[in-house]
């Protein structure tokens, strides 16, 4: 199974890192997001990529064309002219780099790499700046079992702040940033089946609007909830907050 990433955004709310590098290639713990994310699928069996990119796209193919570099150690001999690369360490990905525009909506970069899946039973889709410690076999497994079009991963908002207990007027303990406030939301991790992009119609075109809605219309849409780990990297607080997870050692996304 294939799992397409969305990484074609320009990231205006953490510009502070995305003036230089697409979204998608700001580092957690020295590796950029993206990789992560991929690890993240790559231990539930997901190796054959497909990254839609748009804004700085060149940025995430040079930093695929030099992998080994950025993975490995390396000896150049500048005498010789000669490159060695040592203890090779590479993941077993196939990924697939498509340029879908830099100002392209989510539905139409998905439209456009449709060609790469069209033969596909199902694949899965997911946006380049978040993370989970989601069980991505078991949401296939329950994608499959449903049989419809679609499976959205439902999750429950980290909260942003800590909440006070109170016992009437005396404050009786804190809480540090509960969830959300018990709704659920969209995840961004999707299972689909290809008759999906068919319901992408025209140029201009958000995934999260129109097809999302005649999903749910057309009785297609399933909910996988996930009641674990989630962070969307939407600011620079949220990207040192997974910063500081990585760096305890105790980051729950990493289950590889």
């Amino acid at each position: 199974m294939k799992a397409i990433i969305l990484a074609g955004g320009l990231g205006t709310r953490i510009s502070e890192e995305t003036h230089l590098k697409p979204k998608p290639m700001v580092e957690i713990g020295g590796k950029p997001i993206l990789w992560h994310i991929m690890k993240v699928y790559s231990a539930h069996g997901i190796n054959d990529f497909v990254v839609c990119c748009g804004y700085k796209g060149y940025v995430i193919k040079e930093y695929f064309a030099n992998y080994f570099l950025h993975m490995s150690d390396v000896t150049f001999d500048m005498a010789d002219n000669k490159m060695t690369v040592h203890q090779k360490k590479a993941e077993p990905w196939r990924v697939t780099l498509v340029d879908t525009g830099e100002n392209t909506l989510t539905g139409d970069r998905l439209k456009r790499v449709a060609p790469f899946v069209a033969s596909e039973e199902a694949f899965c889709l997911t946006y380049g700046d978040g993370v989970a410690d989601i069980d991505i076999a078991a949401e296939i497994a329950f994608h499959k079992q449903h049989g419809k079009w679609a499976t959205v991963t439902a999750v429950y908002p980290p909260g942003r702040y800590g909440a006070l207990q109170l016992d009437g007027e005396s404050v009786s303990g804190f809480m540090e940033k509960p969830q959300g406030d018990g709704g659920l939301i969209n995840g961004g991790f999707f299972v689909l089946s290809p008759k999906c992009l068919d319901l992408i119609d025209g140029d201009d075109t958000a995934w999260e609007a129109a097809p999302l809605t005649t999903l749910a219309n057309m009785g297609e849409l399933r909910a996988f909830v996930h009641r674990g780990f989630w962070q969307a990297m939407d600011t620079l607080r949220d990207k040192n907050r997974l910063e500081e997870l990585w760096l305890s050692g105790k980051a729950p996304w990493k289950i590889w």
